[in-house]
């Protein structure tokens, strides 16, 4: 008589239960429309293109190309993501204490 492969069941997850139940609804809800808006391409297509009225900030940053010194670059890059934020706020802080117009040398 050949050997029966005794299948053992894993102990069921509870918080693993939870979690897909959870994931269901809320996949019931955007279908439905409560909680979460449903993207059909209509309305992605009626939405139109660029950013939503009233999302850019009154004072945003300005674009510019700015020329760093190899050991200024090397240490703000080196302190990872939002190094750019990091200058800007080094430059801020400098305005702070000097006056531009009689720091230039030219």
């Amino acid at each position: 008589m050949p050997k029966s492969k005794t299948t053992q069941v894993s102990p069921v997850d509870p918080e693993m239960l939870e979690f897909e139940a959870a994931l269901l609804r809320s996949v019931d809800q955007a279908l439905k429309g409560e909680l979460a808006a449903s993207h059909t391409p209509q309305a992605i297509r009626a939405r139109g293109a660029g950013r939503p009225v009233g999302s850019v900030k009154p004072d945003r940053k300005v674009p510019t190309t700015i020329r760093l010194s190899p050991e200024v670059s090397s240490a703000f890059r080196a302190t990872g993501h939002g190094w750019q934020t990091r200058i800007d706020a080094a430059l801020k802080d400098w305005l702070r204490t000097h006056s531009p117009s009689t720091e230039a040398g030219h």
